[in-house]
């Protein structure tokens, strides 16, 4: 669990059965596809995998039973963070007793305005908590839909403490500068993009790769983009490529139309599932979302 995670990771989706309670079998499905197909990680239960509507003991039993389908442990890097510190605790155990990659933690998101002190002291609680030299914790910078932004003097401050437990964020606030920024003055500090646009000028400031939920469906291309980076002529063309796929699912609610996009391509009605208060896309707004993929030439890699 030494090295910090690097390359292209899925923020991956969830797939729910017909009483929406997570797909086991579904999900381990899922995670071998993308990791055959791109993938150096998987970022599960997320933002994208709707972690934040599941219970405790189910986010656990998610952990368990991909482990307990081979899925590779050190491929996986789940979101950990809730709004109770003890639940927090609790996940993150889990990551370490699993032998998992890392924790990726957001901070305790319902109080807003709260001071540098707290935010550090709710870090600082969970990996004190947790109480394992072995822990990996990645923090979770998304300020836009969390409202609750990670500081500078707050990494600081943890990584003066925790030198050896944090070891990188998930920079998903869609600004590119400031997630260069970070990875330019915190060497070795592994910074991920969360937006696959800011994929490759992170990556020539040094970020280590990104985590991002149209990896879902367009992990090759970010893959390419990764082994390539450093070609200019080579890369630049990719990045647009990649960049134009990720503008159109942006323009629709991420997780539906992400599994929109899985139910056509599997032929499996029952991706769309969601839980409330995420809503499947209305019959138009799907089919405008695949007219315009089509257009610009996209598709998913195959199944098999």
């Amino acid at each position: 669990m030494s090295e910090p995670a690097k390359g292209i990771l899925a923020a991956a989706l969830t797939p729910l059965d017909a009483d929406l309670a997570p797909d086991h079998a579904g999900l381990a499905a899922h995670c071998r596809w993308l990791l055959a197909h791109g993938c150096d990680g998987l970022a599960v239960l997320g933002t994208t995998g709707e972690a934040n509507s599941f219970t405790v003991a189910e986010r656990l039993e998610i952990l368990e039973r991909l482990v307990a389908a081979k899925i590779p442990p050190r491929t996986l890097l789940p979101g950990t963070g809730c709004c109770a510190l003890p639940d927090s605790i609790a996940l993150t155990r889990k990551v370490v007793e699993l032998g998992l990659r890392g924790a990726l933690v957001l901070p305790p998101f319902y109080y807003k305005n709260v001071s540098d002190d707290g935010l550090y002291a709710a870090f600082a609680r969970i990996i004190e908590g947790v109480g394992d030299a072995r822990l990996r914790l990645y923090l979770y910078h998304f300020p836009q839909l969390a409202m609750v932004p990670i500081t500078r003097p707050v990494i600081e401050r943890l990584l003066r403490d925790f030198p050896n437990i944090v070891v990188g964020m998930k920079d998903s606030s869609g600004d590119a500068a400031h997630m260069c920024a970070i990875a330019r003055d915190y060497p070795g500090f592994a910074v991920l993009a969360g937006a696959d646009d800011c994929l490759y000028p992170l990556l020539k400031a040094g970020g280590a790769g990104c985590i991002t939920a149209v990896a879902n469906l367009a992990a090759p291309l970010a893959a390419e983009l990764y082994r390539v980076w450093n070609d200019a002529d080579r890369a630049a063309p990719i990045n647009v490529r990649l960049c134009g796929v990720r503008a159109v699912f942006s323009k629709y609610p991420l997780q539906s139309a992400l599994k929109e996009i899985m139910a056509r391509h599997s032929g499996q009605a029952g991706w769309r599932r969601l839980r409330p208060p995420l809503m499947p896309l209305a019959p138009d707004r799907a089919q405008a979302l695949a007219g315009e993929l089509a257009a610009i030439g996209f598709a998913p890699p195959p199944l098999a």
